[in-house]
């Protein structure tokens, strides 16, 4: 069947008229924001998923039967990779989780080899992931205008953060009623507050996938995970509910996640450009390529905060040229992160360091 899938070339992608200048604008507008949240901590934090509900390490399996046009890149040989996984809350700013909004899952694979995008000189791979298959925005023209609203709702008081969130979900799931399909944007800003390690995590824009084209996506597969795929939390209740029931799961179960791919089959019905829109799954389905198995263990030390905080950082441009993040909307990613990334270790003092062990992760 890998001849029915999208073959990658150089030409696959193609960039707006004043790109450039787009994405430099996001960056500012970013930036901006960050030096609110900083002024009002005492503290820089990450101008998105601030919040860090835990950190965990384990492995990344992969199996040596794949097919062919599934056998691409970090997928190519089977064997296992120690990893470190974040998950954290949407919003650049430590919000109480009476504001549910999308969640990430980020994967940091160590001790991967074959040749790195520029500027990235360690053997790692990341796949920073989000709740919800499609993100709201096209590309970088249309997240620079939903940027600087988030910029001017920084400012907002956390109780007014609260009624917004409580109406998005509110609207999205009449439209999920109606529809079969959450709308990305309420999803965005209104995400049930459904348990962290039982749903999955969505790549939302494209990637090189070696001799293809892919997005990808983390499953939840752990038998306790999908006994609490419906089971709501209650963040009205606890400001933290996120945070205790991560590290409530991992003090006593494992958790693991099927790694899944869906190839591109053609730019016209899965385009590269538009992250906004939802690949098929029936002419396309995700793939199982590796399992993410993650012990059980302390997500939640005090250490291990710290260095999830202000050393770790998680980004697209840390990458396989194999894997190499593709779209507009992607192509902000490369630059965005990296000079928000530059803004938090400058004001933080905390020199950015890429780890090379999972030994380095503190208890």
């Amino acid at each position: 069947m890998a001849e029915t899938y999208l073959r990658y070339h150089d030409g696959i992608e193609t960039p707006a008229p004043y790109e450039a200048e787009t994405i430099d604008a996001i960056i500012a507008s970013m930036t901006r924001e960050s030096e609110t949240t900083a002024a009002r901590y005492g503290h820089a934090v990450r101008a998105s998923h601030a919040k860090v509900s835990g950190v965990v390490t384990g492995e990344l399996q992969v199996p040596d039967d794949l097919p062919p046009e599934l056998k691409q890149g970090l997928f190519a040989k089977g064997g296992s990779y120690p990893v470190i996984v974040r998950f954290a809350q949407g919003p650049g700013e430590l919000l109480k989780d009476s504001v549910s909004t999308h969640r990430g899952m980020a994967i940091k694979v160590l001790g991967v080899p074959g040749e790195t995008l520029p500027g990235h000189g360690a053997a790692t791979q990341d796949f920073v992931l989000a709740t919800g298959p499609v993100f709201p925005n096209p590309d970088a023209k249309g997240f620079l205008g939903s940027m600087k609203q988030l910029e001017a709702g920084t400012k907002a008081p956390e109780a007014v953060k609260s009624v917004v969130s409580h109406i998005a979900r509110a609207a999205d799931a009449v439209v999920k009623s109606a529809t079969g399909e959450s709308s990305a944007l309420l999803d965005f800003f209104g995400h049930q507050p459904l348990h962290p390690l039982a749903e999955p995590y969505y790549s939302q824009a494209a990637l090189r996938y070696g001799d293809h084209v892919a997005k990808i996506a983390a499953f939840p597969a752990g038998a306790r995970q999908q006994a609490l795929a419906n089971e709501e939390l209650h963040p009205g209740q606890d400001p933290d509910a996120f945070r205790h029931a991560v590290g409530a799961f991992f003090a006593g179960d494992a958790a693991v996640f099927e790694l899944r791919v869906q190839l591109c089959t053609n730019l016209d019905d899965m385009p590269v450009e538009d992250a906004s829109k939802r690949w098929n799954e029936a002419a396309s389905p995700y793939r199982t390529v590796a399992r993410l198995v993650l012990p059980a263990q302390d997500a939640r030390s005090a250490a291990r905060t710290r260095y999830a905080d202000d050393v770790l950082s998680f980004r697209p441009a840390h990458s396989l040229v194999a894997h190499r993040p593709l779209g507009s909307l992607m192509r902000a990613r490369l630059k965005t992160y990296q000079a928000l990334s530059n803004f938090r270790h400058s004001r933080n003092q905390t020199p950015e360091t890429e780890p090379t062990s999972i030994d380095q992760v503190p208890a």
